[in-house]
């Protein structure tokens, strides 16, 4: 399981714990991805781990989700959704994402949202 750090930073450069947009390749077809919100939750050498951020309400089809095998936790909103929609984490998709890669800064996470988020990721990988 990867380390997961919260270690924001005002320095222009992408830390855990922030809230960022970059290319996100489709799991069914990772040549396919668009550009979305991700949660920096670690590092692995050069490497910045994230989880996928949605406005997609998953609460409805909570059941469904875990079937597919997708676990969300709410973190609620946050200035990178221009819209103020509340938003969801994909616990169980960690992606490695190039820092070069980072195409805007969206916000920092605050610790509380972001230590319930490294706990649906610890918990779905001990699951």
């Amino acid at each position: 399981m990867p380390s997961l750090d919260y270690r924001p930073r005002p320095d222009g450069r992408p830390d855990p714990g922030e809230v960022v947009w970059t290319w996100v390749p489709f799991q069914e077809n990772p040549s396919q991805g668009k550009d979305r919100p991700v949660l920096l939750v670690g590092r692995d050498g050069p490497w910045l781990l994230a989880v996928p951020l949605t406005s997609k309400d998953h609460d409805r089809d909570a059941a469904q989700e875990r079937a597919a095998g997708r676990e969300w936790v709410d973190v609620g909103s946050g200035s990178w959704d221009r819209a103020g929609r509340p938003s969801e984490a994909r616990v169980d998709r960690i992606i490695r994402v190039d820092p070069a890669d980072v195409r805007r800064e969206g916000a920092v996470l605050d610790r509380a949202r972001f230590d319930e988020v490294a706990a649906g990721i610890r918990a779905h990988r001990n699951a």
